[in-house]
């Protein structure tokens, strides 16, 4: 039997044609022929199984058969907000990683000790894109554009933690934070560059109502810590279900 494949078709229902790289994966990849079943995703919570009607040199043509609405997999938003590995294969495979373990919205930050001062984000939605192909998520994660520390943390009303090493701050565990809130509620994560955040920005977002926590006694690079925060995220939800 064959495996059903999922496309990602932003606007699905009101069209008819695959966007131009999912038509190049289905003919020159996967080599689908007029007949042939897919499944359609929005991004927005449906998928919709399609049939192809039409294969040419550069278009994919389908036709709905029916829509299948999904129901959320988790409540409440997981959001992590992290500074850009200086080896950029690190952040995306963070991006790709968190992504299917999943998250609402992905932000990137520019810290004071950052090595990374620019981001290639196009290329990390086109990452973003394949892993909820991948893992069937029937939400498309928001990815945002590189943003300064001290502007992002201004802006951000959800439960919020900032996780760092600086021994002369308090932290607690934010595992046994987020164990403390209901499955509906929001919540984002900050993780520092490979440097960590700077004493002054970790007391600037404390001072700005950010809860100080560690991920645990294991010192992590900056990718690991990220997924470890989401991956933490999500299994407070499960169990305060």
């Amino acid at each position: 039997m064959k495996e059903t494949r999922f496309f990602y078709v932003p606007d699905a229902e009101k069209l008819t044609e695959l966007p131009a790289e999912e038509a190049n994966h289905a003919i020159k990849v996967l080599r689908l022929k007029e007949g042939d079943e897919l499944m359609l995703m929005d991004g927005q919570g449906s998928f919709y199984r399609a049939e192809v009607t039409l294969v040419s040199n550069h278009h994919c043509m389908y036709r709905i058969v029916d829509r299948q609405p999904q129901q959320p997999q988790w409540e409440g938003r997981v959001h992590l907000a992290i500074a850009p590995t200086k080896m950029s294969d690190r952040i995306e495979w963070l991006a790709e990683k968190a992504t299917e373990v999943g998250l609402d919205e992905l932000s990137f930050l520019n810290c004071q000790f950052s090595e990374r001062r620019n981001l290639k984000t196009e290329r990390i939605k086109k990452i973003v894109v394949a892993a909820v192909k991948q893992s069937h998520k029937a939400w498309m994660p928001v990815v945002n554009e590189l943003e300064p520390f001290r502007q992002f943390i201004s802006r951000q009303s959800s439960h919020r933690y900032i996780a760092h090493c600086y021994e002369e701050v308090p932290r607690v565990n934010l595992f046994d934070e987020l164990c403390q809130l209901d499955a509906s509620e929001d919540a984002l994560v900050l993780v520092g560059p490979e440097g960590d955040f700077s004493i002054d920005e970790v007391r600037l977002a404390v001072s700005q109502g950010f809860i100080s926590v560690d991920l645990g006694k294991s010192r992590l690079r900056t990718e690991t810590a990220g997924l470890s925060a989401v991956m933490m995220m999500q299994l407070a939800k499960q169990i305060n279900k």
